[in-house]
């Protein structure tokens, strides 16, 4: 594939953006070669600007679960915008985004919107300390909440990319109120909680993780952490950014029968434009200013055309709960060929998948369960297979400490030649070893 007027317009960013990006990881360090740039997509079809056609399995890293432009999603955005493109004020389109929500999350009794991911865990952190009256809060190693101060404290996704979990500028006060414990090791949390249980507000964890790659919760791991929480007075906080209405109508809590006081969402919920929200139960969500003490505000909060978007993609989901399990089917396909090709090329490799999330990590242990097990994986060989990849019409994340998304774009036609394309790579990454 001729890359050229990528690696050129690359180059131009560069000299105005900090690394030529404004996400880290879309810079493909990692992966050693230079970004390709987009130029538009289709349902599971991506095209940069030099024309190449790729399957697409980053879905803008988790939003697009019903695929690029979608015709219902777009036309909604189209409507929305003739009317208005922000207010500054309440809409009736908010209301009835949070009805749906609360409708499909179980454990949401009142829902604030915000504008990324981030806001909503920086948010929901806040609300845990007021509500409990207490500071710290534990978060568990390789788990990615966003980029603020609080969570860059053995970080996941591009901060374990980088080599940087702690991140410069992180000031030492800050980094003294965030425990970490290593992601399934419930032995850990309560070990930290018998020490300094009744000074710790909240646990946020990724019911699953995914942003170390996909690393699933053993079983009992948030069981137990629910029943920590509770036998101590502080919170449980679900990071549902990824996994909310991915993979299942009701998210990961839905999944796996757990009720948390707080969770955060994002992706999905703005159907591909910029949005977050935090939610939870009803007396907690009640301290927030108006009618509480808790200040958090946001000029685009509630912004019409990602209200639009995203309440659009929910009802999709809501009306028509078959395309989880088709969802859920394509990645089991999928995984299952990739692990069928691992064991006939004799690949040091292993696949962990849930719903339509997946990864495959280049790493010769029995699995992948924790961050230790996760950063033992050969990055030199994921950098290849990246490459080889991407020249098969294949569009992966650049780490491979990220998840992998199926759409309901994608067809079996899709699954069927992005597992021949994966034998393709790793039979060539035999060949020259």
């Amino acid at each position: 594939m001729n890359h050229q007027n990528s690696i050129q317009e690359f180059e131009r960013a560069r000299k105005t953006i900090p690394g030529g990006v404004n996400s880290p990881v879309r810079a493909y360090k990692s992966v050693g070669i230079p970004p390709v740039l987009i130029d538009h997509a289709k349902g599971a079809r991506i095209f940069d600007i030099d024309g190449n056609e790729y399957i697409d399995f980053v879905s803008s890293w988790g939003p697009l679960i019903l695929g690029h432009a979608r015709e219902e999603i777009v036309e909604a955005i189209k409507k929305t915008a003739e009317k208005g493109t922000s207010f500054g004020a309440p809409t009736v389109i908010e209301t009835q985004m949070a009805e749906r929500i609360i409708e499909m999350m179980p454990s949401v009794e009142s829902v604030r919107m915000v504008n990324s991911g981030t806001e909503a865990t920086m948010s929901a952190l806040r609300l845990a300390r007021a509500f409990t009256g207490r500071e710290l809060v534990l978060k568990f190693v390789g788990n990615y909440h966003g980029h603020a101060d609080s969570f860059l404290i053995n970080a996941g996704s591009g901060a374990m990319t980088f080599g940087v979990p702690n991140s410069p500028g992180v000031t030492k006060a800050t980094a003294k109120n965030t425990l970490a414990a290593p992601y399934n090791d419930l032995q850990a949390v309560e070990d930290l909680f018998a020490k300094t249980g009744d000074k710790i507000a909240a646990i946020i964890v990724e019911p699953v993780a995914g942003n170390m790659g996909l690393v699933l919760p053993q079983k009992g791991f948030l069981e137990g952490l629910r029943e920590i929480t509770r036998k101590y007075g502080a919170l449980l906080i679900f990071d549902e950014v990824i996994t909310g209405f991915r993979l299942s109508r009701g998210g990961a809590q839905a999944l796996f029968g757990i009720d948390p006081d707080l969770t955060t969402m994002g992706k999905i919920i703005g159907g591909g434009l910029p949005v977050g929200a935090y939610g939870g139960k009803r007396e907690i969500m009640e301290t927030l200013a108006p009618d509480g003490p808790v200040y958090q505000a946001g000029t685009l909060s509630g912004n019409p055309l990602a209200m639009a978007a995203g309440l659009t993609a929910l009802n999709i989901l809501n009306d028509n709960p078959q395309i989880y399990s088709h969802l859920e089917q394509k990645a089991i396909k999928l995984a299952d060929g990739f692990r069928k090709n691992i064991a006939d090329t004799g690949t040091k490799a292993l696949v962990n998948q849930i719903g339509s999330m997946l990864t495959l990590f280049f790493n010769d242990g029995q699995q992948v369960t924790s961050y230790d097990e996760a950063v033992a994986s050969d990055t030199k060989k994921f950098a290849e297979y990246f490459s080889l990849s991407l020249e098969n019409g294949i569009y992966l994340a650049p780490s491979q400490f990220e998840t992998g998304f199926v759409s309901d774009a994608h067809t079996d036609a899709d699954i069927d030649y992005a597992i021949k394309a994966n034998r393709e790579a790793l039979i060539k990454m035999k060949e020259r070893e």
